[in-house]
């Protein structure tokens, strides 16, 4: 049997029991003949040998009755939506839905999707002492909730918990039903994109300080635990590794930080700023919320390309705007803070951060421009085959006259390949080479 029958096949006897606790509560809440005085007289399944990833979860926690009720409650919108249309049923008396099963309508979805509110009442009904036992299972320091197996998600401030959306991350609902684990999709819900490179450190020219500075990250993700707990330093060490890259464009930076995951084997993922900033109040906060949320416990690394647009300095609180845009850095600071994953800032200029989030780097690298030799080395690397270089290239020559980084470099050299095929010819020449390098200083506003 594949991991998907399995999961099916679970899940399956699972709902049916499901449907048969909902029908009771119904029943029971409405005071309609009900063969059992108490939902909890309807025994779940005996998953005892069951190998489904659902079965698997619920041993790992020595789940109850309550915390598997949730979890189906959860999933059902996924699997079964028709069996959740009871709470689509109207108050006579109000000519509306009923209060007590809390629910929420999506934008597309036609079906009853599950609050806090949904799972009090089917686990509580109306009684009072048993609502306080179950609002419990939702708070932080619960397994479900803290181990990120089901989230709470409210839409408006000030609105009462239980009124909040109950949902289940992707990585545990790929988990339960297909058995796939994918990779969090780039859009609104998470903006950021994961990103690779063909590149390996041989492509990359580095000075001796910053390769030293990027094996500190290297070190640190390799024996974090170590120092944390074998050493017994987490007392006094928060988890985590935050790092500043600061220079010139096309220095390396994003690079860097690509191969020190894929060296790792850790995913990279480089947040949409754009995505990311919004002029609405709390939507900022609520956008960082969603990678931050996702990568908690993935130990991936977040990479904040041209940061200052949204690690930038705080400004004298002279309006409204000031003070909420001071209140985002505030709350970006706590959450980089508290993330216990690497974090790596990038900006072109170090003076653009903010103070407070430079204090807190545990590292600051410095990707200046290439020198002479750096520049050689570039020239030379972009050529693995030989046999394209006409007799007339002159890397040496290229490097000590131009001062490029290696981003402009790369660029020259794809310009000068584009030359070459559009005449027909199958070598670069110098001129070619020199025409792209042109190009790339009439970019950055300097000439020869």
């Amino acid at each position: 049997m594949t991991v998907n029958e399995a999961n099916a096949v679970s899940l399956d006897r699972e709902i049916a029991w499901f449907r048969k606790v909902l029908e009771a509560r119904f029943d029971l809440y409405f005071h309609r003949e009900s063969a059992v005085a108490d939902i909890h007289q309807i025994t779940p399944p005996d998953i005892s040998s069951d190998q489904s990833a659902y079965a698997q979860l619920v041993r790992d926690h020595d789940m109850g009755f309550d915390e598997r009720i949730i979890i189906i409650l959860v999933l059902m919108p996924h699997l079964k939506p028709n069996a959740l249309d009871l709470f689509l049923v109207n108050n006579q008396d109000t000519a509306r839905g009923f209060t007590e099963f809390g629910g929420w309508k999506g934008k597309s979805h036609g079906g009853f999707l599950p609050t806090g509110e949904t799972a009090v009442f089917i686990l509580a009904g109306d009684d009072l002492t048993r609502r306080f036992q179950v609002i419990q299972l939702f708070y932080l320091d619960h397994y479900l909730t803290e181990r990120r197996i089901i989230k709470l998600i409210h839409a408006t401030n000030g609105e009462p918990f239980l009124s909040a959306m109950l949902m289940m991350p992707p990585e545990y609902l790929n988990r339960l039903t297909t058995g796939i684990n994918r990779k969090p999709d780039y859009g609104i819900e998470f903006p950021a994109k994961l990103i690779t490179t063909k590149l390996t450190w041989d492509d990359l020219v580095l000075s001796p300080e910053i390769k030293d500075e990027v094996e500190n990250i290297n070190t640190w993700l390799k024996h974090s635990d170590v120092i944390l707990k074998q050493w017994g330093l987490g007392r006094a060490i928060k988890p985590g590794y935050r790092a500043l890259f600061y220079g010139p464009p096309g220095t390396g930076k994003t690079l860097t930080a690509t191969l020190i995951g894929a060296s790792m084997g850790v995913d990279v993922y480089r947040i949409d700023l754009s995505m990311v900033v919004s002029k609405y109040i709390g939507e900022t906060e609520k956008n960082l919320a969603n990678v931050f949320d996702q990568a908690e416990d993935k130990n991936w690394i977040l990479f904040f390309d041209e940061a200052d647009a949204l690690f930038g300095k705080r400004t004298q609180a002279s309006s409204s705007n000031d003070r909420h845009a001071n209140q985002e850095i505030s709350y970006l600071l706590q959450r980089v803070e508290d993330y216990p994953g690497i974090v790596i800032l990038a900006t072109n200029l170090k003076v653009n951060i903010d103070e407070a989030f430079a204090r807190r780097f545990q590292t600051s690298v410095h990707f200046a421009m290439p020198d002479v030799d750096q520049r050689l080395k570039l020239w030379q690397g972009m050529f693995q085959n030989k046999k394209l270089l006409a007799e007339t290239v002159n890397f040496e020559m290229l490097a000590e006259k131009y001062e490029l980084s290696g981003g402009a470099i790369t660029n020259a050299v794809r310009y000068g390949a584009i030359s070459a095929i559009r005449v027909k010819r199958d070598e670069v020449t110098q001129d070619d080479l020199v025409k792209g390098v042109v190009k790339e200083l009439l970019k950055e506003g300097r000439t020869l």
